[in-house]
């Protein structure tokens, strides 16, 4: 498999013959309002450019939505994207909004999709923890599997909780996407994974390489790269995290 980073959750992924997109963020730097209560209210969302043309990006097979936020499904990404693209969504009130945009496509994932010869299986998540997770919303990961391929969790939206520990047991993926800005809003904590859930997504999968995703590409991020990379070394898991930036890619 081979995993590229493109900005914020935004993920080219080529698997068992396949490429996959998953959580389409195309507009250009500078689009779209920041979000509010939140840091950084002068700086409009994307912070950073794309590091590569929405062509390359859009040449795919078919298109993962974790869930409908804007900074994983945005207006140029439903503008760009042809319309009759497989399309996967996490339930069918998703599934309503993506073919009100126009796509003719879309499939609700389950614990068992098959594309080609690729078991796909929707994971829970988490986006937030109390009370933030009301205004947060529902969200998914996926699984992929594949008899050719080491088994890849894409966590998605969601902080570390016991049905994370569930699919890394039932599951054990040998390489784990997580999405580690750390987001907040001024209240409520956080919305994806901070240093100590990755930490956590390590001591439950030691072998695995993990990858952190969704960093300093929207302007609630709280925690940067470099920051966590300097944690990873204190707590010698350096060797199995990968942190990358915009349009690196990793083969597996």
């Amino acid at each position: 498999m081979n995993i590229q980073q493109i900005r914020n959750a935004t993920l080219v992924v080529q698997y068992a013959g396949k490429k996959f997109l998953i959580d389409p963020f195309l507009a250009e730097k500078g689009t779209y309002p920041p979000f509010p209560n939140s840091l950084r209210q002068d700086q409009f969302n994307p912070l950073v450019s794309l590091p590569i043309s929405i062509e390359n990006i859009i040449n795919v097979d078919a298109v993962i939505v974790t869930h409908l936020h804007l900074d994983h499904w945005d207006d140029t990404a439903k503008e760009v994207l042809s319309k009759d693209i497989k399309m996967f969504v996490q339930n069918e009130e998703d599934a309503t909004e993506v073919r009100n945009a126009g796509f003719q496509n879309v499939e609700v994932l389950q614990e068992e999709t098959v594309f080609g010869d690729i078991q796909l299986m929707k994971t829970k998540g988490e986006h937030g923890r109390g009370e933030i997770l009301k205004l947060a919303g529902l969200v998914c990961g996926v699984v992929f599997k594949h008899p050719t391929e080491k088994t890849l969790y894409v966590a998605g939206d969601t902080v570390w909780y016991e049905a994370i520990q569930e699919v890394i047991d039932t599951h054990q993926p040998e390489v784990i996407v997580v999405n580690g800005g750390d987001n907040q809003f001024l209240q409520g904590g956080s919305l994806v994974m901070g240093k100590h859930d990755i930490y956590e997504v390590s001591k439950a999968a030691p072998s695995a390489k993990i990858i952190s995703v969704h960093m300093e590409a929207v302007n609630h991020w709280t925690l940067s790269r470099e920051e966590l990379k300097s944690f990873a070394y204190e707590k010698g898991i350096s060797a199995n995290l990968l942190v990358p930036d915009d349009g690196e890619s990793y083969t597996f």
